[in-house]
């Protein structure tokens, strides 16, 4: 089994267990790397892949998350003249593609740290189109990763509807086992993230119990599901509990992530924060099958700071851990209204990274 890489990675993770519950100082704190979601910037046609890239390196920035709809697009954009449009199951095509993603990335100094979002792939009951389907695209997905010198996968907690995938967490479980097999014997990682609005995973914890299966965590997933809620008119979770104890058991939460989760399961965490709606969303799914968090999600995400969640709480827990790893910025800024901004690319890269230095300097313990 061509493991060495899984053993690489974790001789570099163990040394931040021994970090864990230690005082997090400016010095702990000051080599944590920094990436940008490819797919969360750019904010009209003329925002290509390769000026995505130009713009994160510039910043500072020193990995990319690489998004499967950028690297449809650029697929298309640098396709022969004449050929045909490249779908997402053209997959020699893509894997063309992502060969000169890489070479884009490399000189730019970039690292393409995963490739994101794989959707939809536990529960389908086995003998169905839909599982076979999931896995005719996790095969062609994998051809991707190496093709783009990557060796992790971002999926996210299905949101497929209770109605096809039911509810037993045993059949998921098996399925995400599955998938970490197969990923081990190209020496692959899976980073498993918490959607808060999937239909059977919004939260953190891990039952895989596979050596290559992690977390992606997210300051919006979690601090969103747990904390905060579109549909109420106090941004809140409002659910019987009072606000203090809504605040009481977030606080819990994060304190036992921290003392629980060992920093090596963390494969990298995500940075973002959201805005509160100013009218409660509908609590009704929407004519796409989108949940009110999943809407949130795509339109309302600015930077920490420029939102009302509390993130800050979430990125000191998971630090907490020992973890200092990949902080990557997956930003989805819609404006407060959720219906787009105007920006150049460079600008809203440095921004990103100068939130990163705010973000890092209130962790510090004071």
């Amino acid at each position: 089994m061509p493991d060495f890489r899984l053993e690489a990675f974790f001789a570099s993770e163990r040394k931040y267990n021994a970090e864990r519950k230690i005082a997090l100082t400016k010095e702990s704190l000051s080599e944590i790397p920094v990436a940008f979601a490819s797919c969360s910037i750019g904010c009209k046609p003329s925002h290509t892949l390769p000026r995505k890239l130009e713009a994160i390196a510039k910043a500072g920035f020193t990995a990319i998350e690489l998004s499967m709809p950028d690297l449809l697009d650029f697929a298309n954009q640098t396709k022969a003249e004449g050929g045909q449009e490249v779908g997402p199951y053209d997959f020699n095509d893509l894997c063309t593609a992502a060969t000169e993603v890489k070479r884009l990335c490399d000189s730019h100094n970039l690292k393409v740290l995963i490739l994101q979002p794989f959707a939809n792939f536990e529960g389908w009951p086995e003998g169905s189109p839909e599982r076979e389907h999931a896995f005719t695209r996790l095969r062609g997905w994998i051809r991707i990763m190496e093709a783009a010198g990557t060796d992790m996968l971002q999926v996210g907690s299905s949101d497929s509807p209770i109605q096809k995938i039911g509810t037993d967490r045993g059949r998921f479980v098996e399925d995400l086992q599955e998938l970490a097999d197969l990923f081990a014997e190209k020496g692959f990682r899976v980073a498993y993230e918490n959607w808060c609005w999937s239909t059977h995973a919004p939260d953190w914890k891990d039952k895989v119990d596979r050596r290559n299966f992690g977390l992606c965590l997210d300051t919006f997933q979690s601090a969103g599901g747990e904390w905060g809620d579109p549909t109420t008119a106090s941004g809140m979770v409002e659910d019987g509990r009072s606000p203090d104890r809504v605040k009481a058991d977030w606080q819990a939460s994060c304190k036992k992530l921290a003392s629980t989760v060992p920093a090596e399961k963390i494969y990298f965490l995500q940075i973002s924060d959201a805005y509160k709606p100013k009218s409660p969303f509908s609590k009704a799914v929407d004519g796409s099958g989108l949940r009110p968090r999943g809407r949130w999600s795509h339109d309302f995400r600015p930077l920490p700071f420029k939102g009302y969640l509390p993130t800050m709480d979430f990125a000191k827990a998971v630090l907490g851990t020992g973890f200092r790893g990949y902080f990557s910025y997956e930003i989805f800024d819609g404006g407060p209204e959720g219906k787009g901004l105007d920006y150049a690319l460079e600008e809203f890269a440095r921004e990103a990274m100068d939130c990163q230095k705010k973000l890092l300097g209130a962790c510090v313990d004071s």
